[in-house]
């Protein structure tokens, strides 16, 4: 059985799909002239779904519970991959018994861990695909948070940015600065568009959040490689950090986040103060948990 709020979750989830979809990659005519909704309409993915648009619109409300016949055919409508589906049917109390297939883990280059571990007094972490945080140095774990101590699967930049009451709360400019990383993950999106790690990670996100909802549905994109962040630590206050990102050049889109701050400064004097409280910690990888 699905609770009220199980059913306004699905509902949620199902427009938000559609939002991110266009009637050219689903078959159906483009539009004479603009449309007022971004994405698909109701009425064109009960046509899609073969269901009437009443049924379809009460489900968006929440108002009725989906079978799993029309789960299934929603799920080819909105084109979900397998992980989408696996939370279309958690969402409607539906089982789903279908295998997970793995993907292959993102993989550090060695080359990228020795310039992470040569940086000891600087926080600098390793970004692979979609955002994803695979390494980072004891300065970087200081600053931020304790990225060991959260699940593979969840150790996402742009994740913890939106979820993640800690790594948010200490952003001064926050909406700036998750702004540009969604448009940095509008850039990834156009790299791989058909990866289902990626659409899994916006599907979340679209649920979970109206702010990234509405900025991604924007299509704004950013390639910067550097910038300055404004800080409000907990333990050292506030700081302004240079950012300065370098990208792999064999082509695995694995980047490396360098902040650095300058000389003689109030934050440049934090940074030391940060590490010598973590002089000693070993830097951390996401090189084996077989997270993709």
């Amino acid at each position: 059985m699905t609770s009220v709020s199980d059913s306004r979750e699905l509902g949620a989830f199902l427009k938000a799909r559609r939002a991110q979809l266009v009637p050219r990659e689903c078959g159906l005519p483009a539009a004479d002239g603009p449309r007022k909704v971004p994405g698909l309409r109701r009425e064109e993915v009960a046509q899609l779904a073969a269901i009437s648009v009443d049924y379809y619109t009460r489900l968006e409300q929440g108002r009725v519970r989906a079978s799993a016949s029309v789960l299934a055919t929603l799920a080819r409508a909105l084109r979900l991959d397998d992980d989408q589906q696996r939370y279309l049917y958690e969402l409607a109390g539906k089982a789903d018994i279908r295998p997970r297939r793995r993907r292959p883990a993102q993989r550090m280059r060695p080359a990228m861990q020795r310039l992470l571990d040569q940086l000891t007094e600087t926080p600098a972490v390793v970004l692979g695909k979609r955002l994803d945080t695979l390494a980072w140095n004891p300065a970087a774990a200081a600053l931020y948070t304790d990225f060991a101590s959260i699940p593979p699967d969840r150790r996402n930049y742009l994740r913890l940015l939106f979820t993640d009451p800690l790594v948010r709360g200490m952003h001064r400019e926050w909406e700036h600065d998750a702004r540009d990383a969604v448009a940095a993950l509008r850039m990834e999106a156009a790299a791989e568009p058909d990866d289902p790690e990626l659409a899994r990670l916006v599907g979340d996100l679209s649920v979970q959040d109206p702010d990234f909802r509405t900025w991604w549905a924007e299509h704004h994109v950013n390639n910067s490689s550097y910038g300055t962040k404004h800080y409000r630590h907990r333990l050292v206050g506030d700081l302004t950090l240079d950012c300065d990102t370098w990208s792999s050049p064999d082509g695995s889109r694995q980047r490396l986040m360098v902040l650095t701050a300058e000389a003689g400064s109030p934050s440049h004097d934090a940074l030391r103060i940060l590490n010598s409280w973590t002089a000693e910690a070993p830097s951390g990888s996401k090189v084996e948990d077989g997270t993709p």
